[in-house]
Protein backbone atom coordinates (compact mmCIF):
# COMPACT_ATOMS: atom_id res chain seq x y z
CA UNK A 1 0.00 0.00 0.00
CA UNK A 2 0.95 3.41 -0.51
CA UNK A 3 2.12 5.28 2.88
CA UNK A 4 1.70 8.70 1.95
CA UNK A 5 0.58 11.15 -1.63
CA UNK A 6 2.72 13.46 -3.69
CA UNK A 7 2.20 15.80 -6.47
CA UNK A 8 4.49 16.52 -9.30
CA UNK A 9 4.58 20.03 -10.79
CA UNK A 10 6.99 21.27 -13.63
CA UNK A 11 7.28 17.13 -14.09
CA UNK A 12 8.89 17.17 -17.24
CA UNK A 13 9.79 13.28 -17.52
CA UNK A 14 8.79 12.57 -13.80
CA UNK A 15 12.36 11.81 -12.61
CA UNK A 16 11.14 13.26 -9.40
CA UNK A 17 8.19 11.15 -9.35
CA UNK A 18 10.61 7.75 -9.84
CA UNK A 19 12.23 9.12 -6.81
CA UNK A 20 8.97 9.66 -4.67
CA UNK A 21 6.92 6.28 -5.86
CA UNK A 22 10.68 4.74 -5.11
CA UNK A 23 9.85 4.84 -1.19
CA UNK A 24 6.26 4.51 -1.28
CA UNK A 25 4.32 7.71 -2.37
CA UNK A 26 1.46 7.51 -4.70
CA UNK A 27 1.14 10.33 -7.02
CA UNK A 28 -2.37 11.92 -6.96
CA UNK A 29 -1.58 15.14 -9.81
CA UNK A 30 1.25 15.95 -12.03
CA UNK A 31 1.13 19.40 -14.42
CA UNK A 32 3.55 19.52 -17.07
CA UNK A 33 2.81 21.99 -20.43
CA UNK A 34 5.25 20.36 -22.92
CA UNK A 35 4.15 18.55 -25.14
CA UNK A 36 6.84 16.22 -25.97
CA UNK A 37 7.45 15.61 -22.39
CA UNK A 38 4.44 14.28 -21.91
CA UNK A 39 4.40 12.10 -24.17
CA UNK A 40 7.42 10.45 -22.36
CA UNK A 41 5.96 10.91 -19.36
CA UNK A 42 3.00 8.68 -20.95
CA UNK A 43 4.89 5.99 -22.05
CA UNK A 44 6.98 5.95 -18.19
CA UNK A 45 3.97 6.34 -16.31
CA UNK A 46 0.48 5.30 -18.26
CA UNK A 47 -0.53 8.70 -18.12
CA UNK A 48 -1.17 12.10 -18.99
CA UNK A 49 0.66 14.83 -16.77
CA UNK A 50 -2.26 17.32 -17.54
CA UNK A 51 -4.81 16.84 -15.11
CA UNK A 52 -7.29 16.73 -17.78
CA UNK A 53 -9.71 14.99 -15.33
CA UNK A 54 -9.64 17.94 -12.90
CA UNK A 55 -9.42 21.14 -15.55
CA UNK A 56 -9.01 20.86 -19.43
CA UNK A 57 -6.36 24.28 -20.35
CA UNK A 58 -4.62 25.50 -23.11
CA UNK A 59 -1.98 23.84 -23.19
CA UNK A 60 -2.98 21.13 -21.09
CA UNK A 61 -1.19 20.37 -18.45
CA UNK A 62 0.12 24.67 -17.84
CA UNK A 63 -0.41 25.39 -13.98
CA UNK A 64 -0.86 28.66 -14.67
CA UNK A 65 -4.59 27.77 -15.05
CA UNK A 66 -5.91 26.00 -12.69
CA UNK A 67 -7.18 27.19 -9.20
CA UNK A 68 -5.02 26.01 -6.41
CA UNK A 69 -8.10 24.86 -4.55
CA UNK A 70 -8.69 22.35 -7.25
CA UNK A 71 -5.82 20.63 -6.91
CA UNK A 72 -5.45 16.92 -5.52
CA UNK A 73 -4.93 16.73 -1.39
CA UNK A 74 -1.18 15.65 -0.93
CA UNK A 75 1.38 15.09 1.69
CA UNK A 76 4.04 16.45 -0.49
CA UNK A 77 4.42 18.87 -3.03
CA UNK A 78 7.45 18.13 -5.43
CA UNK A 79 8.43 20.33 -8.78
CA UNK A 80 11.75 21.15 -10.65
CA UNK A 81 10.11 24.87 -10.79
CA UNK A 82 11.66 26.84 -13.51
CA UNK A 83 14.11 29.93 -13.11
CA UNK A 84 12.40 33.03 -14.51
CA UNK A 85 13.10 36.67 -13.43
CA UNK A 86 10.04 38.20 -11.19
CA UNK A 87 7.70 40.45 -12.30
CA UNK A 88 4.48 42.36 -11.40
CA UNK A 89 1.87 41.39 -13.18
CA UNK A 90 -2.05 42.84 -14.11
CA UNK A 91 -4.62 41.43 -11.21
CA UNK A 92 -7.20 40.45 -13.81
CA UNK A 93 -5.97 36.90 -14.58
CA UNK A 94 -5.19 36.53 -10.47
CA UNK A 95 -9.11 37.60 -10.50
CA UNK A 96 -10.22 35.30 -13.05
CA UNK A 97 -8.51 32.20 -11.27
CA UNK A 98 -9.59 33.28 -7.89
CA UNK A 99 -6.36 33.69 -6.67
CA UNK A 100 -5.00 36.48 -4.17
CA UNK A 101 -3.52 39.56 -5.99
CA UNK A 102 -1.93 43.06 -5.81
CA UNK A 103 1.30 44.81 -7.36
CA UNK A 104 3.15 43.89 -3.99
CA UNK A 105 3.15 40.79 -4.54
CA UNK A 106 6.59 40.12 -6.38
CA UNK A 107 6.29 36.29 -7.05
CA UNK A 108 3.51 37.82 -9.65
CA UNK A 109 4.25 36.81 -13.45
CA UNK A 110 7.05 33.82 -11.81
CA UNK A 111 5.83 30.25 -11.67
CA UNK A 112 6.82 30.10 -8.64
CA UNK A 113 4.17 32.26 -7.87
CA UNK A 114 1.99 29.17 -8.34
CA UNK A 115 4.27 27.03 -6.03
CA UNK A 116 3.33 29.63 -3.11
CA UNK A 117 0.02 29.48 -4.13
CA UNK A 118 -0.45 25.97 -3.72
CA UNK A 119 1.33 25.72 -0.76
CA UNK A 120 -0.81 28.31 0.88
CA UNK A 121 -4.01 26.64 -0.38
CA UNK A 122 -3.54 22.94 0.30
CA UNK A 123 -0.85 22.93 3.05
CA UNK A 124 1.02 19.69 2.35
CA UNK A 125 2.93 18.33 5.17
CA UNK A 126 6.12 18.74 3.17
CA UNK A 127 7.56 20.07 0.11
CA UNK A 128 11.07 19.85 -1.93
CA UNK A 129 11.60 22.05 -4.90
CA UNK A 130 14.55 21.51 -7.58
CA UNK A 131 16.54 23.93 -9.74
CA UNK A 132 19.93 24.92 -11.09
CA UNK A 133 22.30 25.76 -8.76
CA UNK A 134 22.46 29.21 -10.35
CA UNK A 135 19.17 29.79 -8.75
CA UNK A 136 20.99 31.42 -5.63
CA UNK A 137 23.12 34.48 -7.91
CA UNK A 138 20.44 34.34 -10.69
CA UNK A 139 19.39 38.33 -11.40
CA UNK A 140 22.55 39.52 -8.65
CA UNK A 141 20.61 37.36 -5.64
CA UNK A 142 17.11 39.07 -5.90
CA UNK A 143 15.41 35.76 -6.92
CA UNK A 144 16.32 33.68 -4.17
CA UNK A 145 15.86 36.44 -1.84
CA UNK A 146 12.42 36.69 -2.87
CA UNK A 147 11.86 33.03 -2.62
CA UNK A 148 13.88 33.14 0.91
CA UNK A 149 11.26 35.94 1.74
CA UNK A 150 7.92 34.04 0.65
CA UNK A 151 9.18 31.03 2.17
CA UNK A 152 9.77 32.31 5.69
CA UNK A 153 6.38 33.08 5.47
CA UNK A 154 5.03 30.13 4.03
CA UNK A 155 4.04 28.72 7.69
CA UNK A 156 7.10 26.16 6.72
CA UNK A 157 10.49 25.27 8.48
CA UNK A 158 12.69 25.21 5.19
CA UNK A 159 16.76 25.54 4.25
CA UNK A 160 18.01 24.08 0.76
CA UNK A 161 21.15 22.84 -0.05
CA UNK A 162 23.63 22.22 -3.30
CA UNK A 163 24.30 18.62 -3.86
CA UNK A 164 26.70 17.49 -7.00
CA UNK A 165 25.34 14.06 -8.10
CA UNK A 166 28.98 12.87 -8.83
CA UNK A 167 28.85 10.84 -5.91
CA UNK A 168 25.96 9.12 -7.05
CA UNK A 169 26.26 9.15 -10.89
CA UNK A 170 29.39 9.82 -13.11
CA UNK A 171 28.21 13.14 -13.92
CA UNK A 172 29.13 16.39 -12.33
CA UNK A 173 25.89 18.09 -11.80
CA UNK A 174 25.25 20.43 -9.30
CA UNK A 175 21.38 21.77 -8.51
CA UNK A 176 19.72 23.46 -5.34
CA UNK A 177 17.27 21.30 -3.60
CA UNK A 178 14.73 23.68 -1.22
CA UNK A 179 12.96 21.32 1.46
CA UNK A 180 10.33 22.50 3.70
CA UNK A 181 8.14 20.88 6.77
CA UNK A 182 4.70 22.25 7.53
CA UNK A 183 4.56 23.99 11.66
CA UNK A 184 2.38 23.05 13.76
CA UNK A 185 -1.20 23.99 12.78
CA UNK A 186 -4.36 23.13 14.47
CA UNK A 187 -4.40 19.86 15.89
CA UNK A 188 -1.07 18.89 14.33
CA UNK A 189 1.19 17.37 17.45
CA UNK A 190 3.78 16.77 14.90
CA UNK A 191 6.75 19.53 14.65
CA UNK A 192 10.13 19.03 12.00
CA UNK A 193 12.03 22.36 13.13
CA UNK A 194 15.38 20.54 12.03
CA UNK A 195 16.46 18.33 9.39
CA UNK A 196 20.16 17.45 9.60
CA UNK A 197 19.58 13.98 7.96
CA UNK A 198 20.00 16.59 4.19
CA UNK A 199 22.30 18.76 5.43
CA UNK A 200 24.34 15.43 6.38
CA UNK A 201 23.50 13.62 3.51
CA UNK A 202 26.27 11.69 1.22
CA UNK A 203 26.42 9.99 -1.60
CA UNK A 204 27.41 5.81 -1.30
CA UNK A 205 30.84 4.68 -0.58
CA UNK A 206 30.35 2.89 -4.50
CA UNK A 207 29.08 4.82 -6.73
CA UNK A 208 25.67 3.69 -8.13
CA UNK A 209 26.19 3.74 -11.41
CA UNK A 210 29.54 4.16 -13.06
CA UNK A 211 30.49 4.96 -16.40
CA UNK A 212 31.67 2.04 -17.91
CA UNK A 213 27.95 0.98 -17.15
CA UNK A 214 26.83 3.97 -19.32
CA UNK A 215 28.65 3.69 -22.17
CA UNK A 216 27.17 1.82 -25.16
CA UNK A 217 29.30 -0.84 -26.71
CA UNK A 218 28.07 -0.72 -30.27
CA UNK A 219 26.27 2.22 -31.42
CA UNK A 220 24.72 3.56 -34.72
CA UNK A 221 26.73 5.90 -37.01
CA UNK A 222 24.35 8.85 -37.10
CA UNK A 223 25.88 9.32 -33.72
CA UNK A 224 29.06 10.70 -34.95
CA UNK A 225 29.92 13.87 -35.37
CA UNK A 226 29.57 15.44 -39.00
CA UNK A 227 32.92 16.88 -39.93
CA UNK A 228 31.74 20.52 -40.21
CA UNK A 229 30.08 20.13 -36.42
CA UNK A 230 33.72 18.47 -35.18
CA UNK A 231 35.45 21.29 -37.26
CA UNK A 232 33.81 23.94 -35.79
CA UNK A 233 34.36 22.20 -32.17
CA UNK A 234 38.09 21.99 -32.96
CA UNK A 235 38.13 25.89 -33.79
CA UNK A 236 36.12 26.94 -30.89
CA UNK A 237 38.71 25.19 -28.26
CA UNK A 238 41.84 26.31 -29.82
CA UNK A 239 40.55 30.03 -30.07
CA UNK A 240 40.07 29.92 -26.69
CA UNK A 241 42.91 28.05 -25.57
CA UNK A 242 44.90 31.05 -27.73
CA UNK A 243 43.41 33.63 -25.22
CA UNK A 244 43.70 31.37 -22.34
CA UNK A 245 40.56 30.07 -21.33
CA UNK A 246 39.01 26.72 -20.77
CA UNK A 247 36.28 26.51 -22.94
CA UNK A 248 35.71 23.76 -25.09
CA UNK A 249 34.33 20.26 -25.63
CA UNK A 250 34.83 17.85 -23.18
CA UNK A 251 36.38 14.40 -25.02
CA UNK A 252 35.80 10.90 -22.83
CA UNK A 253 38.17 8.32 -23.57
CA UNK A 254 38.97 4.69 -22.28
CA UNK A 255 39.21 3.71 -19.75
CA UNK A 256 36.01 4.87 -18.88
CA UNK A 257 34.98 3.09 -15.77
CA UNK A 258 36.04 5.75 -12.94
CA UNK A 259 35.32 9.25 -15.08
CA UNK A 260 33.08 11.68 -14.38
CA UNK A 261 31.21 13.88 -17.24
CA UNK A 262 30.46 17.38 -17.54
CA UNK A 263 27.25 18.23 -17.02
CA UNK A 264 24.50 17.22 -19.20
CA UNK A 265 22.42 20.33 -20.55
CA UNK A 266 19.04 20.80 -22.34
CA UNK A 267 20.97 22.27 -25.74
CA UNK A 268 23.37 18.48 -25.80
CA UNK A 269 20.93 17.98 -29.06
CA UNK A 270 22.84 20.87 -30.71
CA UNK A 271 26.84 19.06 -30.91
CA UNK A 272 26.97 17.48 -28.19
CA UNK A 273 29.67 19.23 -26.83
CA UNK A 274 29.64 18.85 -22.86
CA UNK A 275 29.84 15.17 -23.32
CA UNK A 276 31.88 13.70 -26.18
CA UNK A 277 32.69 9.74 -26.59
CA UNK A 278 36.10 9.23 -28.36
CA UNK A 279 35.72 6.00 -30.86
CA UNK A 280 37.74 4.60 -33.83
CA UNK A 281 37.97 7.11 -36.37
CA UNK A 282 38.99 11.00 -36.66
CA UNK A 283 35.45 12.17 -35.06
CA UNK A 284 34.27 11.42 -31.53
CA UNK A 285 30.74 10.72 -30.99
CA UNK A 286 27.38 12.16 -28.98
CA UNK A 287 25.78 10.00 -26.33
CA UNK A 288 22.47 7.90 -27.04
CA UNK A 289 19.99 8.42 -25.70
CA UNK A 290 19.95 5.46 -23.95
CA UNK A 291 23.44 6.19 -22.57
CA UNK A 292 21.57 9.77 -21.02
CA UNK A 293 19.23 7.93 -19.15
CA UNK A 294 21.61 5.71 -17.68
CA UNK A 295 23.83 8.79 -17.13
CA UNK A 296 20.68 10.40 -15.20
CA UNK A 297 20.57 7.66 -13.32
CA UNK A 298 17.12 6.44 -14.55
CA UNK A 299 16.06 2.91 -13.90
CA UNK A 300 16.65 -0.07 -16.42
CA UNK A 301 12.59 -0.10 -16.57
CA UNK A 302 12.72 3.62 -18.30
CA UNK A 303 15.66 3.15 -20.24
CA UNK A 304 13.76 0.51 -22.29
CA UNK A 305 12.08 3.03 -23.87
CA UNK A 306 15.31 4.30 -25.72
CA UNK A 307 17.16 0.58 -26.40
CA UNK A 308 16.32 1.23 -29.94
CA UNK A 309 14.55 -2.06 -29.56
CA UNK A 310 11.57 -2.00 -32.38
CA UNK A 311 9.21 -3.54 -30.55
CA UNK A 312 9.46 -0.86 -27.97
CA UNK A 313 8.97 2.66 -29.59
CA UNK A 314 11.21 5.46 -28.64
CA UNK A 315 8.20 7.83 -27.66
CA UNK A 316 9.79 10.93 -28.70
CA UNK A 317 12.85 12.00 -31.15
CA UNK A 318 16.49 11.68 -30.33
CA UNK A 319 16.36 15.45 -30.01
CA UNK A 320 13.72 16.06 -27.67
CA UNK A 321 14.91 12.82 -25.75
CA UNK A 322 18.32 15.32 -25.18
CA UNK A 323 16.76 17.97 -24.74
CA UNK A 324 14.35 16.53 -21.67
CA UNK A 325 17.13 14.02 -20.13
CA UNK A 326 19.33 17.41 -19.79
CA UNK A 327 16.35 18.93 -18.04
CA UNK A 328 15.98 15.96 -15.90
CA UNK A 329 17.04 15.29 -12.37
CA UNK A 330 19.82 12.74 -10.94
CA UNK A 331 17.32 10.29 -10.14
CA UNK A 332 19.63 8.39 -7.77
CA UNK A 333 20.13 11.78 -5.29
CA UNK A 334 16.86 12.31 -5.56
CA UNK A 335 15.59 8.89 -4.21
CA UNK A 336 18.26 9.56 -1.24
CA UNK A 337 16.44 12.52 -0.14
CA UNK A 338 13.03 11.25 -1.04
CA UNK A 339 14.20 8.60 1.64
CA UNK A 340 15.78 10.72 4.55
CA UNK A 341 12.14 13.15 4.35
CA UNK A 342 9.85 10.53 4.51
CA UNK A 343 11.68 8.81 7.09
CA UNK A 344 11.41 11.82 9.41
CA UNK A 345 8.11 12.37 8.37
CA UNK A 346 7.16 8.91 9.83
CA UNK A 347 9.32 9.07 12.60
CA UNK A 348 6.71 12.25 13.95
CA UNK A 349 3.94 10.26 13.04
CA UNK A 350 2.95 12.74 10.45
CA UNK A 351 2.42 9.62 7.54
CA UNK A 352 2.08 6.13 8.16
CA UNK A 353 4.10 3.53 8.01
Amino acid sequence: MDSFTFIDLFAGIGGIRIAFESVGGKCVFSSEYDRFSQLTYKAFFNETPDFSKIKQTQPPGDITKINPEDVRTHDILTGGFPCQPFSLAGVSKKQSLGLPHGFDDPTQGNLFFYVKEILAAKKPKAFLLENVKNLISHDHGQTFKVISDVLDRSGYNWDYRIIDAAGWIPQHRERIYIYGFRKPTGNQKWNIESFPEFKNLAPPIVRTVNLDQVIEKRVPARYTLGEKTWETLLRHKAHHEMIGQGFGYGLIKKPFKNKTTRTLSARYFKDGAEILIAQKGPRPRRLTPLECARLMGFPEEYQKYFSRDPQIPQPVSDTQAYHQFGNSVAVPVVKEIAAAMVRKLRNVGAIPE
